[in-house]
């Protein structure tokens, strides 16, 4: 299984993700704010990282634009989990480069089906 960075600002969403996510077998790391994050991230690179848009300091784009720019990060695999899909969330994040995008509330099949596409090297999300 996966070494997953989840960068969530929400903690019981954060240890709601952790609880799954290990129950499916994976090890999972995880980031309150975009500088633990990034800190997390630089000390052991994950094998995929889920990433919030709603964070304190950066956005969660910031943090998407600034993984895609880092040639150390920028094949990280990234899952983006929103509590707000309108507008243009998707196309601009599908833009920046990532694997997958789920909304908030979450399904736990959907979220361990995204991550093994995305795992699987399937490519950025259409």
């Amino acid at each position: 299984m996966a070494t997953i960075l989840a960068i969530e600002d929400d903690a019981s969403f954060r240890d709601l993700l952790q609880l799954h996510l290990q129950a499916a077998g994976h090890t999972v790391r995880a980031a309150a704010d975009p500088e633990e994050g990034l800190r997390a991230l630089l000390e052991d690179p994950p094998e995929l990282i889920l990433l919030d848009l709603d964070l304190p300091y950066l956005s969660g784009f910031e943090v998407l634009e600034a993984l895609r720019s880092d040639k150390a990060s920028r094949a990280i695999p990234v899952i983006v989990i929103t509590g707000r899909p309108e507008g243009d969330t998707y196309e601009r994040c599908r833009k920046i480069g990532i694997e997958g995008f789920a909304s908030k509330p979450l399904r736990r099949e959907e979220l361990l089906r995204a991550i093994d596409k995305a795992l699987a090297g399937k490519g950025r999300a259409p």
